[in-house]
């Protein structure tokens, strides 16, 4: 979406906010209408309103950030996240005093069309309802909160074995670790993000991938933390590709040459990381004397930059080469891959971050991300062509995450046996 759209997008949701506060501040009215301090009943009604109203402004005021050079910087975020939190702990406060208005309206209708009129029609709300609707809402409010000040470095390590009859005999038991979606313009806790540089180092794999989005939109973003993430190494390399968000299109530059150079101080930075940049092209990593292909696209995403050329990419690599390759964006592997006569045998994505928000336990993983993308968490299989979609390490616009939480990926090799 263009940015003047997108922000066309916010001033509506802010003014939709705006009615919500006069329907709350209502609900509020019914729930202190029995406390006997007045002292109190103006702190919680004027309080409430200025709280929502203050960070609705300071949200509106903030979106501008989209026509500078840098984008959202971590202030935005939190300003955007608290407008959220309320936004959506507004919504659930809403839905039951909607509820029980319904039945107010509905009562007051029987009323009128059964009884007498000499006493008031409609009944008045019940102070019951709004302490119903003011739990109600807590759940958000409390889950919302907890994300933003915890969830989004609450890092996990998923472990995945996946077998091949045709991996070379020198590949079995090979271990790539996989990042995705650093997202660097977002961090706001160093301390807390180092945990999850350290718990990729621990794994000391053989191979060290990075698929994709290492800022928001500017190259100077990453800068702070280079020794940080340049910490990673493998024996057999760290290699890395382009996400969506790292061509800049986000934001708008004072020029096209300004927006050029920005990518071009960007792939400089995975250089200095120690990150052999893949554009389109492909390597081939050797263990005693075996080989497999390692191809890299630039991004290729329904409904987003479409630079990657995956036939440039497969050029010279062996037919009967066993292959895996980086694509930031999932669909790329539904729409090119997994049908594809190269037959790539394993690809490693990100691009989704699971929408930072939804539910995973043994056996039910949901997520509203599900709505738009076919893969959007974890492996996907078609016919032995295997997706991975990674997490995300980071976190974008909303700075938090819930149910769905920021992901380092170990992913081992292994010969099939056929007995």
């Amino acid at each position: 979406m263009h940015v003047n759209g997108l922000l066309k997008v916010f001033l509506i949701i802010s003014a939709i906010s705006l009615l919500f506060d006069w329907y709350v501040f209502s609900g509020l009215k019914t729930l202190i209408a029995g406390w006997r301090s007045r002292l109190w009943q103006k702190i919680v009604l004027w309080g409430y309103l200025l709280i929502s109203i203050g960070v609705t402004v300071l949200f509106v005021t903030g979106l501008q950030a989209f026509k500078t050079n840098t984008g959202m910087r971590p202030f935005h975020e939190w300003v955007l996240s608290l407008f959220l939190t309320f936004f959506i702990t507004k919504l659930f406060f809403i839905a039951v005093m909607f509820l029980g208005d319904i039945g107010r309206f509905l009562t007051g209708l029987f009323k009128l069309a059964t009884q007498s009129h000499d006493k008031p029609v409609f009944p008045a709300r019940r102070k019951f309802i709004s302490e119903i609707a003011v739990l109600v809402a807590a759940i958000p409010f409390t889950s919302l909160f907890y994300a933003i000040l915890k969830g989004k470095y609450d890092y996990r390590l998923h472990k995945i074995t996946l077998y091949f009859d045709d991996l070379p005999a020198a590949f079995d038991g090979f271990t790539i670790t996989q990042l995705s979606d650093i997202h660097s313009g977002s961090f706001d806790d160093v301390a807390a993000m180092q945990k999850g540089i350290d718990l990729a180092i621990a794994q000391k794999s053989d191979l060290f991938v990075f698929t994709g989005d290492l800022v928001n939109n500017a190259a100077a973003e990453i800068e702070p933390y280079l020794d940080r993430f340049g910490s990673i190494k493998a024996p057999y390399g760290q290699f890395s590709i382009l996400g969506n968000h790292d061509y800049g299109d986000y934001i708008e530059w004072k020029s096209p040459e300004a927006k050029a150079a920005n990518l071009e101080t960007l792939k400089q930075h995975h250089q200095t990381l120690g990150y052999r940049l893949l554009l389109n092209e492909n390597v081939t990593i050797e263990k005693e004397g075996q080989k497999i292909s390692l191809i890299g696209v630039q991004n290729w995403g329904r409904g987003f930059i479409q630079m990657g050329d995956l036939n440039k990419a497969l050029r010279d690599v062996p037919k009967d080469a066993f292959k895996v390759l980086l694509s930031h964006d999932p669909t790329h592997w539904e729409d090119h891959v997994r049908y594809n006569p190269a037959n790539i045998h394993l690809t490693l994505s990100g691009h989704t971050h699971g929408a930072q928000f939804g539910v995973e336990i043994p056996g039910f993983k949901w997520s509203p991300v599900k709505y738009k993308y076919l893969d959007w968490a974890g492996l996907a299989n078609e016919k032995g062509r295997y997706l991975y979609v990674n997490r995300g390490f980071g976190f974008l616009a909303f700075s938090g995450r819930l149910g769905i939480w920021p992901e380092v990926t170990v992913i081992e090799l292994k010969k099939k046996v056929t007995a």
